[in-house]
This record gives structure tokens, sequence and C-alpha cells, in this order.
């Protein structure tokens, strides 16, 4: 199902609408919203501007309950919860009166990918604007019935009032009309004193049922007569499997094997003999593709690969000034795993020539073009809803085994079909974040600032998301077999393999060069936070170097260089709630700082450590870490501290233990032993975030904000404590088990 007219089908009921009266403010609302892209309505904010219409976002039932629409998704985030306070607290209504519904290609607007910490910045601004719409257009419904002025009116609790008696619920208020009418951009939104929900913490919608056991995730799905599946493939991508699929067909328990060229799925009742049935599969032989080059020895071997350089900024203020000291430094990362606690899933079902495919991936929309084309069927036919998953943030396998489970589906015609791969199959498969090296050179001058600035970074794509068949392993299985789409970079100003390589500092001259390599003998693709995790690593340990050599306080010669006001404003308050200038180093313990803008247009975060390296033992402790954020007009402050919490403690993960096997041919890493992540006795002792809420101001992305500077602040204060500079990620190495 797709389109208006599928929305309309599938939901039934009355869809609000009012005929476009000239606009009234009501008494208690003030503010305007933010410009929006020029898209269909360029006068309109967020994503309202590409789906103007408000019956795409907003549904009032007979009985008060209001749907909202969003084409992003639940990944964890706790942008379920910010999306309803906005849509509750422009509207009037209870929070427990809002019904989410998320990512459903037949049901909700195209809003892409939900990636890049734009959730908020997208469509919750055109969610905040479009309640605010119908609020105003329900009051002025409500002002014609009664035969006075909007201005006279107020709302409360999902009803329009009078002041002296008469009360129109919205329900009643929507029974005669259509919301099939175009958002008007000159509707303000709630005076910041006349909000009860934005920006205050409002316990998670999402987090009941997944503390109590309920079904939350794909995983968790069950329909009548539903069969499970799972994909036979070599041990890791690059290679290829060639069992003998007649002893499969023999196997207690496999009632079915699919096989479409040289993709292969067994099928049964149940999942045990199937995991069973892999294992024996998984003996048989297999074989390199001949199509993958071998892996150059990293990080090294990335200096070597085909190379597309870009000059993506060059600036020369002040060409004359004259440096007294020159640094270098070079920064890398490994290969890194997404790590998501739970394999991939989906849930496919192909009846009456439609496909519906239940699937945790974060991009429902593009998934379905390219579903559609693994099965030569025309993408109306095709319909991809989102569950939530085992949590992700990039681009795992969910994808793959969406169109895994299609493919199965179709072969199986009335029949839900459930696939899961296993954890072996997840961390050969699935795409990795890209190995990536930073050179940094900088003069200082004899007052000891910054004179010049060359950043050059090197990396694969960020993004091999699929758009079409080719980029789902399937499509290479297949007969005939799909291309991938040709890699290519991000653009700034979001950047991939660059984003953040550009300082936000003020350097009278730098030059800053990103070399795309095409060539990926790893499959890869987005991992959090894309380029940002290492090129903030070499910006702000460099930073921290630079100030060394120049004899001055870290977080002083941060402020010296910078001419933002919203910056300097985090810095100072995070260096303020740490204690930054009354710390006392201790033998093998030392504090570290950095900051970024998360794509120099999203969120402000600083972050400062308290790091105690044990000698011997392979292992560090953080004593204490402590953030200030900064994003904008703050939905959530605790959803917010949520997010940089949460992505303090993955890049602590990252920075300090993880990295994925080669051995030049294959991946050598398939489960937690030989790839664990950080441990509970790693993770740190105190974690305290502070948010600076400016209301008003645009939402600015925060879930990827802190992995950039956590993992900066990591490498100063092991540096600190140890007087050694560490550059090479993994920085401790490897995570031992803890006993």
């Amino acid at each position: 199902m797709s389109g208006e007219a599928s929305r309309r089908d599938v939901l039934g009921g009355l869809l609000v609408a009012f005929s476009l009266a000239p606009s009234t403010a009501l008494s208690q609302t003030g503010g305007e919203g933010s410009g929006g892209p020029p898209t269909i309505a360029p006068d309109l904010p967020g994503t309202l501007a590409k789906f103007p219409d408000l019956d795409a976002w907003i549904r009032i039932a007979p009985d008060g309950r209001v749907t909202v629409f969003t084409g992003k998704v639940e990944l964890s985030t706790g942008v379920k919860t910010a999306m309803a306070q906005l849509a509750a607290d422009e509207l009037d209504v209870a929070i427990d009166r809002i019904d989410l519904i998320t990512g459903d290609t037949g049901l909700t607007p195209n809003e892409g990918v939900t990636a890049g910490s734009q959730t908020l910045e997208q469509s919750g601004t055109a969610i905040a604007n479009a309640a605010a719409n119908v609020r105003l257009l329900l009051a002025e419904a409500a002002a014609t019935r009664w035969g006075v002025a909007a201005t006279t009116l107020f709302t409360r609790d999902g009803a329009v009032l009078d002041g002296q008696g008469r009360r129109a619920t919205y329900a009643g208020l929507a029974a005669s009309t259509s919301l099939a009418v175009r958002a008007r951009a000159d509707v303000p939104r709630k005076r910041r004193e006349a909000r009860r929900l934005i920006g205050r913490p409002v316990p998670r919608v999402d987090l009941p049922a997944k503390l109590t056991g309920l079904p939350s995730y794909v995983h968790d799905m069950r329909l009548p007569g539903m069969v499970h599946a799972r994909v036979l493939r070599g041990p890791s991508s690059g290679t290829q499997l060639t069992p003998d699929l007649s002893v499969l067909r023999r196997r207690p328990g496999v009632a079915r094997v699919v096989q479409v060229g040289r993709f292969a799925a067994i099928v049964g009742p149940h999942e045990w003999p199937l995991e069973q049935a892999l294992r024996v599969a998984n003996r048989g032989l297999w074989v390199r593709d001949p199509s993958v080059p071998a892996l150059f020895p990293m990080p090294a071997g990335l200096l070597d690969m085909r190379r597309e350089s870009q000059v993506i900024d060059n600036r020369r203020d002040d060409p004359e000034a004259r440096g007294v000291q020159q640094l270098s430094a070079r920064y890398d990362r490994p290969y890194l795993m997404h790590g998501a606690i739970g394999p991939t899933c989906a849930v496919a079902l192909f009846a009456e020539d439609r496909l519906t495919v239940w699937t945790h991936s974060q991009g429902v929309e593009p998934l379905r073009q390219a579903i559609a084309e693994l099965l030569a069927i025309p993408a109306d036919r095709v319909r991809c809803v989102h569950r939530e998953g085992a949590g992700c943030y990039g681009h795992n396998g969910a994808d793959d085994v969406a169109g895994d489970a299609a493919l199965i589906a179709r072969a199986m015609p009335g029949v839900p079909v459930r696939l899961q791969w296993s954890r072996e199959q997840e961390y050969g498969w699935e795409p990795l974040g890209p190995a990536m090296l930073a050179q940094v050179d900088a003069t200082l001058d004899a007052s000891g600032r910054i004179v010049d600035w060359r950043h050059q970074v090197w990396s694969n794509t960020h993004s091999t998301r699929p758009v079409a068949a080719g980029d789902l392993l399937a499509g290479a299985e297949v007969v005939s077999s799909f291309k991938p789409t040709p890699p290519k970079p991000i653009p700034q100003p979001n950047g991939g393999g660059d984003r953040n390589a550009i300082p936000l500092y003020r350097f009278p001259n730098q030059t800053i060069v990103s070399h795309f390599l095409p060539d990926m003998p790893v499959r890869v693709s987005a991992l959090r936070g894309l380029g940002a995790h290492l090129n903030i690593f070499a910006l702000e340990s460099f930073m921290d170097e630079l100030s060394a050599a120049a004899g001055q306080d870290p977080v002083a010669f941060l402020l010296a260089h910078l001419d933002d006001p919203r910056a300097a404003a985090v810095i100072r308050q995070a260096a303020a709630r740490s204690g930054w200038a009354r710390y006392r180093s201790a033998p093998n313990r030392g504090r570290g700082f950095a900051f970024a803008r998360y794509k120099n247009h999203g969120a402000y975060c600083a972050i400062a450590l308290d790091v105690e390296r044990i000698p011997d033992e392979g292992r560090l402790i953080v004593h204490r870490a402590v953030a200030a954020v900064d994003s904008g007009e703050a939905v959530n402050p605790d959803g917010i501290r949520n997010q940089v919490e949460g992505g303090i403690v993955q890049s602590l993960s990252w920075t300090a233990f993880e990295a994925a096997g080669h051995d030049g041919a294959r991946r050598t890493d398939y489960d937690w032993s030989t790839y664990p992540i950080l441990r509970f006795a790693d993770a740190p002792r105190s974690v305290k975030v502070e948010v600076i809420d400016r209301p008003g101001t645009p939402f600015l992305g925060t879930g990827e904000c802190a992995q950039g500077p956590t993992a900066a602040a990591l490498a100063n204060a092991l540096a600190s404590a140890t007087g050694e500079r560490l550059r090479n990620m993994p920085l401790i190495g490897r995570s031992l088990p803890q006993t």
C-alpha cells in the first residue's frame, strides 16, 4: 500500500482538516517557526516543506485519540517520546492520547533514512508545526461555529473553550471536516510559558514494554502459520559457500530449501533444528570471492589505495602570518563492528501478489525500492514496516536480512517467514565502520597561537545503504545478479569520511583535504557518527598537543581559537562542572578535555574525563566523565542526557578496545570472545551531563555528538596520566574478559 489513498483505506475514521481561514493567532501562542528547505513548500519548516498537507502528519479519531505519523523511526534514542511531547504540547492533549506511527511505507511520509542526528531537526520540526496548525484550525472552526473571534478562545485537554461555559471537543470539531489541506507558514507555536511538556523530562513511551518483557522488537513477532528460516553463506563477506544442499534437505526439521542462483536458505517450523543444520552447512566447502581484492595491512595500507582527492576547505586570511614552531601527527582507527546485542532479523509475507516486510532498517523507503527491484515487482506492491531491532546506530545487516526474507517469502506465498541471522553471520557479513587515517600539521606563532592548519583524511565511503537491489547481499547472489551502486563520498556540509574534518576554530590559514578511497576490500558502511569519530579524535588530540607545545592550559587554548559564543559556553560549562581549574593529578591518573560541534551545524558537546591507567593490567578506570551539551531547544532534557551518556560509553569502547580482525582474505572475529565490547568493569564510575537549553532556537541533532569528543578526551587524559601520546586506536587493546 502506498500514497494518500492507502493511508485513508488502512486507517479509516475521520481525518482532521479545516478550510484555510485567515491566519489568527490564539492569545496563548507565540513565536515563529524556522524556515524550511526550498522543496514543495519552501516557506514551511522541516520536512513539512516536502509534505505540506496536514493529513500526512496528524489524524484525530472519533474517540479523541490523536495519531501522529513520521517517516523517522525509533532506534532506542527516545525520539518517539520527544515527538509525542511535541505533538501533545502543541495540540494541548495528554501525551497518553498520542499514538505514533513510524516508518511505514504504506502510511507515513517518506523522510528517507533515520540517520545523522536529524530526526528532530526534520521530522520533529514538521510535527510541531503541523500540530500548531491543527490546533489553530480547530479553534477557528469553533470560532466560526460560535460566531466569535478565534483570539477569544483557548484550548485545554483536547477541546476548545470560550471561558463562558462553551466547550467543543477536537473529535466533535473534526467530524465534518477533512485534513487534506496545506499547512500555513504563519502559524505560531506556543509560547514557552504556555508549554507543559516541551523542555521537561518525560518518561520514555517505549520502555515499559521492553522492561516488562512484552513483545517490543521485530525478533518478537509471531504470526499465524509462521515458519522460520536460516540463510546459507560463507564465513564472511568476500567468501562463497558451496554446501551440499541434498544433505540439508534430508536433515530433520528442514521442511524446505529455497534456492535462487547462489542464494540459498533452509526453512522449517522451528528454529533450533535449522540452527543445527546451519552448523552442518558451515562445515562445508567455501571459496574466496575472486572479485574482492586482498586487504592491505592496516592502517598504513590506506595510503596505498587508489584515491580521489578533494580540497574541501582552503582559507588564506593571513598568508603573511609568521610561525616559529611546526608540529605534525598522524592518527588512525581500525575497522569497527556495530556490535548489535541481537543479530538482525526480519519477517516477510508475500500474499495476493503483495509483499510486506517487517524490518528494523533505518530506511524503509529506500529498502522498499531495493527489494522491489530484487523481486522484479512494482514498488507499490512492496510495503516495509519498521519494527525496532536490538540496536545498531548505522548500517548493519538489517537491510540485508530483509532482502533475504523477501526472497524466501516470495517462494512461499501466503506463509509468513521469520529469518534471523546467526551471531557468526552478523559479524561475518554486516558492513563495518571504515578504517580511517588522518594527518594533521600546524604552525604556532611566537605567542602560541595557531597561524596555519592542515588536515588530511583517508577513508572509504561511509554509506552503502541500499538504494537498489545490488546493494543487498542477495542481489549479488540471485540470477541474474545485480551490481552494487558505485561508492561515492557524502558531500559537505554533512560529509562522510571528512565529517568534522573542517575545524570550528578560527585559524587564519587552513587547508583541509579529503582523500576518498573508492575501492573497498572490506564491506563498509555507516557507523554512528561516520568520519566524525576519527576526525574529532585527531583534531582535538592535536589541539591538546599544541596547547602543551605552547605552554597553555588546554581549555584556555581551545577558547582562544573560538569565536562562536555557544561553543565557548559549552566548553566553560563542562570545565566548570568537572572542576577543571581545581584538578590535581596523581601517578598514572590524568584528565582530558575535548570539544566539537557535530557536523559543525548540529549539537555542541564538550567532555572532560578523569582517567586512571592501571599498569601491567591492560585496562583503565574512567573515574569521572562530565559533559555539557547544547542541542538548541531541548524537547526532553532527560533524553538528551541519555544519548550523551550512551555516546560516551560507546565511544570509550570503540576508542579503547575495539578492532575488527582480518587476515587479509577474510574476517577473523565471529563472536564476543574475539570481539569483546567494553565490559561493566570498564564503564565510567560517574557520568554527568549538563544540558544547556535554548528555547526558541532550532533543534540540533544530539545522538552522535559525543563520540568524537569522548575519543579525544580519552587520548588526552591518557597522555596526562602516563606522559605517552597514543594516536592509534584502539588505545588500550582488546578488552579482556573480567573475572
